[in-house]
């Protein structure tokens, strides 16, 4: 598997960060702050890796723009109340990171994330220097459409065939099937093994770490 590929974008959120359940706390806690039902937990989940505009008008959907935004803006001031750092990171990502960098692949992060979110986390989680380029939500287009995904490959000019999406979401496998590009999920995220199974990945792996013997042959 490891002369398949040239490049591997990762999700950020559930693939690389062990986040999933402190973001869906804050979704959680937007809705009741703001007045609307607090969802249910799954739902929560349902909707990480979407931008945040779009997460939360299919969380909040008799919301106006005026409340969409309030919603927004408690769900940042919560989710930025609490530092993170590296040990955040799932384990072993910073040593897997740095065996597939020895292997020569190329790595990138395609993200929900906003650009200063991401930035943010990459800082705290001294992460940045793993990856050649990544691209954000806020500055593309929503996952599942491709387009963040076409312009991590046009940067590296590395063609489809030789590129593989790693991620946790629905939404990670829809948007690299959407692309045309391998993909290979993991379960520890916002999605079980029986729903990114529907995707039809590579591989479903209980985390990203797991590829290295994969990719170590």
């Amino acid at each position: 598997m490891k002369n398949n590929f040239d490049l591997i974008i990762f999700d950020w959120d559930g693939t690389l960060i062990d986040s999933i359940d402190w973001i869906a706390q804050c979704l959680q806690a937007a809705g009741e702050n703001c007045g609307f039902a607090v969802p249910e937990q799954q739902q929560a989940k349902d909707v990480i890796g979407l931008s945040i505009d779009h997460a939360i008008k299919k969380l909040f959907p008799m919301a106006n723009a005026e409340e969409q935004q309030n919603l927004i803006n408690y769900y940042a001031e919560a989710y930025l109340s609490k530092e993170i750092c590296p040990a955040d990171l799932f384990s072993g990502v910073v040593g897997m990171l740095e065996k597939l960098r020895e292997y020569g692949f190329q790595l990138a992060v395609a993200t929900g994330k906003t650009r200063n979110g991401l930035n943010v986390a990459l800082s705290k989680t001294l992460t940045k220097e793993f990856f050649c380029v990544t691209r954000c939500a806020d500055e593309t287009a929503s996952k599942p459409d491709p387009k963040m995904l076409n312009e991590i490959l046009h940067h590296t000019s590395i063609a489809k065939t030789r590129a593989l999406m790693v991620g946790d979401s629905a939404h990670d496998l829809q948007m690299a099937n959407y692309a045309n590009i391998a993909a290979v999920a993991v379960s520890c995220g916002a999605h079980s093994t029986a729903v990114l199974q529907h995707y039809q990945p590579m591989l479903c792996l209980p985390y990203a770490t797991d590829l290295l013997a994969y990719l170590s042959d």
